[in-house]
């Protein structure tokens, strides 16, 4: 499940595809099996271990196979051939599932603050260094959009058309208020943003300024307006703010994006780690 950290995925939808299909007990009690050994596992080994038989273990090793969940392949199995067809085994991919409703991405910000602790300089402070760190990540997914969708020349209806893309494949729950409006429903890094809104809705608006700068959108701001329950940051035409935030155009080291909301209201949060 490794990709590009400037090239957004639909990570949630994948988790619960993922998640969907270990709703089964047997395909469950088999993939916890093939995670605990380690090594490539046949079908015979895979049936056993829940006592079903090889056909019905083949059927289930698929749908885990087609969920991300386990690798397949013919080997024999200790590296000794054998006349005949190798036999097709099993192992686990390694990737960590967790679903959140609503979303969050508390693994985005946690990467944002390392790489401002890994390149901040004698000058700024750490705060500084967090802000310039999401500034520079969201002018990296901005070029990498614009690669990707090719858009051409983009004004302010069009811009936020393309934003809208990336900001619900990363939870903000963006919703069109007006043809230059929009506005962020959810804050995928409620409850920590909470915590700190100074610098986590600050890092947030640098990410979408970085974003829009990186798009080349024009004549769209992002500003902070904080809402009960929602992310602080509003997109707008011709949005104004006394202190605009800063789109870090220094080279420098990235990953990944975030966001953030003062105040987000009474979520129900279901987390599961496989």
């Amino acid at each position: 499940m490794a990709s590009d950290p400037a090239v957004p995925v639909d990570l949630a939808g994948t988790a619960i595809d993922s998640v969907s299909v270990l709703s089964d007990a047997s395909r469950r009690r088999m993939f916890a099996f093939i995670r605990r050994a380690r090594r490539a596992v046949t079908r015979d080994e895979a049936a056993a271990s829940v006592g079903i038989s090889r056909k019905l273990a083949a059927f289930h090793l698929d749908k885990l196979v087609d969920a991300g969940l386990l690798h397949a392949r013919y080997e024999t199995p200790g590296g000794i051939r054998k006349v005949g067809r190798r036999p097709k085994v099993y192992e686990a991919t390694g990737a960590q599932i967790t679903v959140s409703i609503p979303e969050r991405r508390h693994e985005l910000l946690a990467d944002l603050l390392l790489d401002a602790v890994l390149t901040e300089g004698a000058d700024e402070s750490a705060a500084q260094a967090a802000v310039r760190s999401a500034g520079q990540r969201g002018l990296l997914m901005g070029e990498a959009a614009r690669e990707e969708f090719r858009p051409g020349r983009l004004g302010p209806e069009r811009g936020l058309t393309v934003c809208e893309r990336l900001l619900d494949r990363y939870g903000y729950e963006p919703v069109r208020e007006a043809p230059t409006r929009l506005r962020l429903r959810n804050c995928p890094f409620h409850p920590l943003a909470a915590k700190a809104p100074d610098l986590v809705c600050g890092m947030n608006r640098a990410l979408l300024t970085g974003y829009l700068a990186g798009l080349q959108v024009k004549g769209v701001q992002a500003v902070l307006a904080p809402e009960p329950g929602e992310c602080c940051v509003r997109l707008g035409a011709g949005s104004t703010d006394s202190d605009p935030a800063p789109v870090a155009a220094q080279a420098g080291p990235a990953r990944t994006p975030p966001s953030a909301a003062e105040g987000s209201e009474g979520d129900d949060q279901i987390a599961e780690d496989l």
